[in-house]
């Protein structure tokens, strides 16, 4: 009587005649694929090839053991499809996966939900469904970095924000639609600081005034009580200019500028 043979790395397991697929973990999931399966059954090692209803999965873990095979799962029609392995023994019998259309993802909060208009930080939307999303912050892209397996929580970094900061609304966008995260995103500004005081010092209504500092951005400027008109800040922040309102010969007043992160005291005009 022969001896069966062993399969390697399998102590006293016969030889499989090539690699038998037992199930499918999980059975279920988007048509847009990009989600994580792992593929269970006896003799899987060394796989080369797996197929989702004829389309190649990306094969990104196996056991050693040729247990099991991690996948990311290819985007396909929705319905049910037939999984296989191919490795060099053979091709597995198939095992059933089934495709569900993708509704609109839902995006209960982002946390945190403010920060600093440079962007740069790193943030996290709750929600459902929101596997191969896309986000905007303020209509400006987001950095997606990915989502947990399950597709309900998705993490990013923020991108830079209006210079004069300001709540902005908070968008993902899949395969399966749009949504928008309640309260939005919240752009914090650092409060101004004035270089010096204002130039001139002293002048006649209408003249042209010049205050340097940072953090300028979507600055009004006040005389007193009266704003001035005419109002400009810099790309950079740091340079408001503008023109003197009306004011009484021979008063002083004091120079404000407002943002919406603070006031500073800008120093005094006198009106000549």
């Amino acid at each position: 009587m022969s001896t069966p043979t062993l399969q390697p790395g399998l102590p006293g397991l016969p030889l499989a005649i090539g690699p038998l697929l037992l199930g499918v973990v999980p059975a279920t999931g988007p048509t847009t694929g990009g989600n994580t399966v792992q593929l269970v059954g006896l003799g899987l090692g060394g796989a080369t090839s797996v197929l989702f209803g004829g389309t190649s999965a990306t094969i990104v873990g196996q056991d050693p053991l040729g247990l099991t095979v991690t996948v990311v799962a290819p985007a396909h029609a929705a319905g049910p499809v037939q999984v296989t392995v191919t490795n060099a023994a053979g091709t597995s019998n198939p095992a059933s996966y089934t495709y569900v259309a993708v509704g609109a993802p839902v995006a209960a909060a982002i946390s945190p939900n403010a920060g600093p208009t440079a962007g740069g930080t790193p943030f996290a939307i709750i929600g459902s469904g929101l596997q191969g999303a896309g986000v905007t912050i303020g209509g400006n892209a987001a950095t997606v970095l990915g989502t947990d397996p399950t597709g309900s929580v998705l993490f990013g970094v923020t991108p830079a924000g209006p210079p004069a900061g300001g709540n902005v609304p908070v968008v993902v966008t899949t395969a399966g639609g749009t949504t928008t995260v309640p309260g939005g995103y919240t752009y914090l500004t650092l409060p101004p600081t004035v270089t010096g005081t204002v130039t001139p010092a002293s002048g006649s209504a209408g003249a042209t005034f010049t205050i340097v500092g940072t953090n300028l951005f979507g600055a009004s400027v006040l005389f007193g009580a009266t704003p001035a008109t005419g109002v400009t800040v810099d790309a950079t922040g740091t340079t408001v200019t503008g023109t003197v309102p009306p004011g009484t010969s021979g008063t002083t007043v004091q120079v404000t500028v407002q943002t919406a992160a603070g006031s500073v005291n800008a120093g005094s005009f006198t009106y000549l």
